[in-house]
């Protein structure tokens, strides 16, 4: 598995990277795994501020539903476009093609975000 370092982690197994003022966020390669293929991403929150720990949008695999949690209070700038038509770049690629949403960075970042290391030892990796 891959937890790249640069990337900030979620206990609820989504990623950060913070890019200047804005942030990519996407779930983790472990996450990918336990859903199995990813086959349908629903973000319909685009251009809304969603508060740190709400739903933002929904994965769906082969056999079940998973909702996406926000990381950090933020506002919705983007959802990849590449999801509509190939939403298996998350099994891919779920730290590059495979992010779900870009956002505007608070001044203020989560407390609750994770190292790789941190996130390593939360799933036994």
């Amino acid at each position: 598995m891959n937890f790249p370092a640069e990337l900030k982690y979620t206990k609820d197994h989504e990623w950060v990277r913070i890019e200047g003022d804005a942030a990519y966020i996407g779930i983790t390669d472990f996450a990918q795994r336990e859903l199995g293929d990813i086959v349908f991403v629903d973000i319909n929150t685009l251009g809304s501020e969603v508060t740190e720990g709400d739903v933002f949008g929904t994965v769906e695999a082969v056999k079940t539903v998973s909702d996406l949690f926000m990381p950090v209070t933020a506002t919705i700038l983007e959802v990849n476009p590449q999801l509509d038509g190939s939403p298996e770049l998350v099994n891919t690629d779920p730290y590059g093609d495979g992010w779900m949403v870009k956002v505007s960075l608070p001044t203020a970042e989560s407390k609750g975000l994770m190292s790789a290391q941190e996130y390593k030892d939360l799933v036994g990796a």
